[in-house]
């Protein structure tokens, strides 16, 4: 895997827009305020064409514009890394422009976003052995006061801070728009992270199987579970983190940009860790999401799964079955740990992750870390 140096001191940010541009409100001010605050740290910037286009359909610009943008400013060597100016609906669609073999041979270079960014977050690292972060997009960094995961977005691009913790609250409902583009997150919600154990125990009440009893033990190559007479659980696993949004995977699931069977393969004695988190999927979509990844053997050599918060499908049911059941239903015959509603996508805040770097996650069943390693 190759990792890209950190953003030093006084370096140099570059703007790119390979899906939407921040050329509407609130992203349009939000993203000059972002400048301003990153210009008061220090940084010089730089600004890819289409950084407020809005002539494409679902992105910036046409396809082959974005694809040029994109290469262009990866491979050049006057920035030190790059941030997407926001997510959108039609990345895929300049693929096909991109040029993955200049990308592959130039010097790698941090990119950060997320959501439909994910065309080039998870391809960096499965066609490039590239890591890359799946992080905020640049507009959020224009709220008035940034929130930790902010900042931590940030030390995680200096190299700072390599371990991620889940944060207290998350937002159910933003109170930002055109009226009101600095504000920052509105977090309302207390965060409680669920879990399924490879023996059958879970605080998930709709996978509630039959008890397990305490004092149990359980250690195998790739995680670790204890439980003490309280019931408390302490949960351990580790693998080479590979994810996104799910929106993007399964639509690049079996194109000839899905060389997921490759990258497992290659790095099947580490095993990978999955993130995944879904935006516009209802819960049958990202049920069939789920069948299509594991029939198409994207989850051999999966050692563990963290699963965020559905932007469409958080406190709902269809056809009887919850988030939980529509996700979990393909996971269960891996036997590995599964942790849900996580920090992790478009329910704010967000965990920084990088695709592609080793990470030990831990838990206790009511807070998890994530530790990242370059190796």
């Amino acid at each position: 895997m190759r990792y890209p140096k950190f953003l030093q001191q006084n370096g140099r940010i570059a703007f790119v827009a390979p899906s939407f541009g921040c050329a509407t409100e609130p992203y349009k001010s939000g993203f000059i305020s972002a400048q301003e605050k990153f210009r008061k740290q220090g940084y010089s910037l730089e600004f890819g064409p289409n950084c407020y286009a809005d002539k494409g359909i679902g992105i910036s610009n046409t396809p082959d514009r974005c694809g040029k943008e994109l290469t262009d400013y990866y491979c050049n060597v006057t920035s030190d890394c790059i941030i997407s100016c926001g997510g959108g609906e039609l990345m895929c669609e300049i693929l096909d422009d991109v040029d993955f073999d200049k990308i592959r041979e130039a010097g790698p270079k941090w990119y950060m976003g997320f959501s439909d960014n994910t065309n080039m977050t998870f391809l960096l690292a499965t066609l490039c052995d590239t890591a890359a972060i799946y992080g905020p997009c640049a507009s959020n960094f224009g709220m008035e006061l940034w929130h930790p995961s902010l900042e931590d977005a940030m030390l995680l691009l200096q190299g700072k801070k390599l371990t991620m913790h889940g944060y207290d609250r998350w937002e159910k409902e933003s109170v930002k728009d055109e009226e009101n583009p600095y504000a920052s997150y509105n977090l309302t919600e207390k965060t409680v992270i669920k879990y399924i154990l490879p023996d059958g125990r879970t605080n998930i009440a709709s996978l509630a199987g039959e008890t397990v009893c305490d004092n149990i033990q359980q250690q195998e190559s790739n995680h670790t579970v204890q439980t003490d007479m309280e019931g408390d659980v302490s949960i351990g696993f580790s693998g080479r983190l590979l994810g996104g949004c799910m929106d993007c995977l399964v639509n690049l699931l079996g194109t000839k940009y899905d060389k997921v069977a490759e990258f497992t393969e290659l790095y099947k004695e580490e095993g990978i860790l999955w993130f995944l988190e879904a935006c516009d999927l209802n819960l049958m979509s990202i049920r069939r999401a789920m069948w299509q990844m594991e029939h198409a053997g994207w989850f051999r050599h999966c050692r563990g799964f963290l699963i965020g918060r559905p932007l469409n499908g958080m406190g709902v049911e269809e056809f009887g079955i919850d988030h939980y059941q529509a996700a979990y239903e393909m996971l269960k015959k891996y036997n590995v740990p599964v942790m849900m509603d996580l920090d992790i996508g478009h329910l704010p805040p967000m965990m920084p992750l990088i695709c592609g770097s080793m990470a030990s996650v831990l838990s206790d069943g009511k807070t998890y870390s994530v530790e990242m390693s370059l190796r």
